[in-house]
């Protein structure tokens, strides 16, 4: 479909076996998800051990939660601050002895830890373990672009992202593991907890020895700009200002943060609340790691689920899910059971953090999606360490209580379990107040619409009308306009009323903006302007035309709609695409088409079938269309059960029963006794047209 050439430069930027064939780039992945897996295996044995050492000098149950919380508290502060310094390492060193340097102090002092064996030291080693961290991670981002084409770079970030994360459930197992090793193997004589760290030194060995191997490493990352030099407060602040002003983005935000210090305050109370569960080290591996293993699914699925329910709902909702499975978690008393809801519960969180992301995606202006998504790392970063310090402080202030319920009954309050109740029901607050701040079907009852995505059924809209709307989109040349009368004359001849329009154009006001829009003598006419011309005719042409028909129960066709908009004024013109869509939603009252047909034609191909001399848009250089072409297709990948794309370059008969292959799936019932079109009319269904309408050469109806 469309241009053949662009078809191995995706599958080679997606191909993540494929960057795995780079040397370079695969010893350096390796030493990552090594050094990953070492990290989450730390975290585990760290805070495990400090809560043991506080038992063993007599420490009660809120002891050991504050020993938990401090050894969280001081694993995140130095990100807060070193973080402007590790970048200005990052750039003035040599990036290879860098990283290989802070994996031998790693080692070095993750392997202390077991022989000091002193509460001190472990809160020592932890703040120095991170700064190292610190001063490794930005040493990598660094070198990821020297190793990897820039065709691939995303293929990587994507492997990068799954080594960090994917690691994480490995390590959980891999400590429940080590945990029972003492039951199984009776005369062991180092404890659990020590083999782990031992094994946290050893990853963090080989992924040094890995870094030492990978040749052709710049000595020193390229110079470094004010951007880069931005602290974590000034972007904080910075991204604030954008963030405060946008009631939607600052929603997606809230709801972010929201859902990444819900499964935050699990982890932090995870050791105190398994130990009252009976469980020990075991239970706080298996729920730690079932946690990422829903957190991996949730991002994976998300995409894939209920693929016709409103993103912005699934948002708000997984939300919402992420707090009810924290509640459950707390009520529960049973481990497996508890595991299960904290799979359930990560699951949810994937889904909230990666539908967020999309829309935050859609809806954040370019010129400051960088400043924004910063803002959005550090607002979760100092999210999870208040969540994680807090969760355990919490707990131990709450302590543990028994309440008698006469002779029999005794019911046992965790302090940790009271905490990760009071976070679910605010987590539960977080999702609804997200839900009322991003909803974008209120008329639509949520239980209908949820279960008419399930059955894949058109949206359970109680205002939906009888009627089916189709539009045909693409670029110049591609037919839109010989498809749509194809379309239209086999629809009458089955009995169906049919109403066939365009934009702009298609009413009477719209002629003269048409006129206005596609003469090639206007001149000075700013892209916002532009956007808000289409706008006026695309209101005027639903109000009058689109939704009239609809209600009737006829099946209308129009050559061109909002989409048009969002690739020729967002992508062609570069203007915002969050404010043209806005403007698109407001101009036609939400108005979605029950199916697009998108003619996919590379725009060369497309300037050689004029059939008159180019318009004002036509006229636009070849990169301007090449945009709108991308913008089209991301546009059909982002709704992919509404949209029809098809391969302009085929013959029209072709694409004609395609097309019809597609909407006979969605046709009402036939209405045999419309009235037919006045003589010497354009066929445009059971309205009357008028005359400057019926005026405007076929030709030209479709044209941009």
């Amino acid at each position: 479909m469309g241009d053949p050439s662009a078809v191995p430069a995706l599958t080679q930027q997606h191909d993540l076996r494929g960057v795995l064939e780079i040397r370079t780039f695969r010893l350096l992945w390796f030493a990552l998800t090594t050094s990953s897996l070492g990290n989450w295996l730390g975290l585990l044995a760290i805070t495990a051990l400090a809560a043991q050492l506080v038992q063993a000098e007599g420490g009660d149950f809120r002891a050991a939660n504050y020993a938990i919380g401090g050894v969280l508290l001081l694993k995140l502060l130095p990100a807060l601050l070193l973080g402007p310094f590790a970048g200005l390492v990052a750039d003035r060193f040599n990036r290879r002895w860098t990283m290989v340097v802070g994996d031998l102090v790693r080692a070095a002092l993750t392997l202390s830890i077991p022989i000091v064996h002193e509460l001190w030291w472990v809160l020592v080693a932890t703040v120095l373990i991170e700064c190292a961290s610190l001063f490794w991670i930005p040493a990598k981002e660094a070198t990821l672009p020297n190793l990897v084409p820039r065709e691939r770079l995303e293929a990587a970030n994507q492997m990068n992202l799954l080594g960090t994360y994917g690691s994480a459930p490995v390590a959980a197992a891999l400590f429940a593991g080590l945990s029972l090793l003492p039951a199984v193997v009776p005369n062991t004589r180092t404890d659990s907890l020590s083999i782990a760290l031992g094994v946290n030194a050893l990853t963090f060995l080989v992924s040094g020895v890995s870094i030492a191997r990978i040749k052709g490493i710049p000595e020193r990352a390229a110079r470094q700009t004010d951007a880069d030099r931005t602290g974590v407060w000034s972007t904080l602040v910075e991204g604030w200002r954008y963030v405060g002003t946008n009631p939607t983005v600052r929603g997606l935000v809230v709801g972010i943060v929201g859902a990444f210090a819900a499964g935050g305050m699990v982890i932090g109370l995870a050791r105190p609340f398994v130990s009252d569960l009976g469980a020990g080290n075991p239970g706080y591996g298996l729920l730690v790691g079932t946690v990422f293993t829903g957190l991996a699914v949730g991002m994976l699925v998300a995409p894939r689920v209920l693929k016709d329910f409103s993103r912005r709902r699934m948002c708000a909702l997984s939300i919402v899910g992420v707090g009810v499975t924290l509640v459950l978690t707390a009520v529960i008393q049973n481990i497996v059971l508890v595991s299960f809801v904290a799979l359930v519960m990560g699951t949810f969180a994937g889904m909230a953090w990666v539908t967020g992301y999309t829309l935050l995606g859609l809806e954040v202006d370019d010129a400051v999606r960088g400043r924004t998504f910063a803002f959005i790392q550090n607002a979760v970063q100092l999210t999870l360490i208040a969540v994680l310090a807090a969760g355990p402080f919490l707990a131990g202030t709450i302590g543990s209580h028994t309440v008698r319920i006469g002779d029999e009954v005794h019911v046992i309050y965790s302090g940790a379990a009271v905490a990760m109740l009071l976070a679910g029901l605010l987590a539960i607050g977080v999702g609804v107040a997200t839900f009322r701040t991003l909803d974008d079907r209120p008329h639509v009852p949520l239980l209908a619409d949820l279960l008419a995505a399930a059955r894949g059924e058109p949206s359970a809209d109680p205002t939906r009308y009888p009627g089916l709307f189709v539009v045909f989109e693409g670029g110049e040349g591609a037919g839109k306009s010989t498809q749509a009368r194809l379309l239209h004359d086999w629809l009458r001849d089955g009995g169906h009323s049919v109403v066939l329009s365009h934009e702009p154009g298609g009413t009477p006001i719209g002629v003269t903006l048409r006129r206005v829009l596609l003469d090639v003598t206007t001149q000075g006419l700013s892209p916002r302007a532009e956007a808000l011309l289409y706008a006026a005719d695309r209101a005027q042409h639903v109000d009058t035309v689109v939704r009239p028909a609809l209600e009737r129960g006829a099946v209308v066709i129009s050559d061109r709609f909002v989409d048009s908009s969002v690739a020729y004024q967002a992508a062609g013109r570069e203007l915002s695409h969050a404010d043209v869509t806005r403007i698109s939603k407001w101009a036609t009252t939400g108005l979605v088409p029950d199916l697009t047909v998108l003619l996919d034609l590379p725009p060369q191909d497309g300037r050689t079938r004029f059939e008159h001399p180019p318009d004002r848009v036509e006229s636009e250089p070849v990169d301007f269309h090449e945009r709108v072409r991308a913008a089209f297709l991301d546009q059909s990948r982002r709704a992919p059960t509404r949209y029809l794309v098809l391969d302009a370059t085929l013959p029209a008969g072709e694409l004609h029963a395609r097309t019809q292959e597609r909407v006979t799936t969605r046709l009402p019932p036939p209405n045999v006794h419309q009235p037919q079109p006045a003589a010497g009319a354009p066929p445009y269904g059971d309205i009357q047209v008028p005359t400057a309408v019926a005026a405007v050469p076929p030709a030209e109806r479709g044209s941009r």
